[in-house]
């Protein structure tokens, strides 16, 4: 009996529960890294993200490849390069950028549910989603400018629009 007890101990023991995938900062920030959503074989990009912190999730669904190919080059150079130009004021604002080609998105809630964003049968399978937990978010489908796309964060993360940071003197 004593032999069975330690051996139900032992297996119980070498049970792990299945961590829960959280956003990281540094996993698909990285500008080069990003946008291999095109043709990606990238398990990372497949797999449905949990965001916790404010972000913007940059989305190619598997449903562009039925573009023509000019096109599909086209929206893509176009999602990448004014991606790219917002860059910086998402983090001079602590936001983080994420990639996927998955058509299911999570958003970890401040009491520790999730809801569900579904981004398959939208208008274009490619664009963003503005996240920001605890609130609603806001999917934009489609090439943005970067104008367009800058006024779209500054309204929803409610971004001041003087980008510069002027530090206070003190006066005596």
């Amino acid at each position: 009996m004593r032999y069975a007890i330690c051996a139900v101990l032992l297996l119980l023991g070498s049970c792990h529960p299945k961590p829960v995938r959280r956003v990281v900062r540094g996993d698909t920030a990285d500008l080069a890294r990003v946008f291999p959503l095109r043709d990606s074989t990238d398990t990372l990009l497949g797999t449905p993200r949990v965001i916790s912190d404010p972000s913007v999730v940059v989305f190619w669904l598997a449903t562009a490849d039925t573009m023509h190919e000019d096109d599909r080059a086209q929206a893509f150079d176009d999602l990448r390069y004014y991606t790219a130009q917002v860059t910086s004021e998402l983090q001079a604002n602590d936001i983080a950028l994420v990639a996927t080609r998955a058509d299911t998105l999570y958003v970890e809630l401040p009491n520790h549910t999730r809801r569900m964003i579904l981004l398959s049968g939208l208008d274009y399978p490619f664009g963003y989603v503005l996240v920001d937990p605890g609130g609603p978010e806001r999917i934009l489908t489609g090439v943005y400018s970067d104008d367009d796309l800058r006024d779209e964060l500054e309204a929803y993360f409610d971004l001041s629009e003087d980008s510069v940071t002027v530090t206070p003197r003190a006066t005596t």
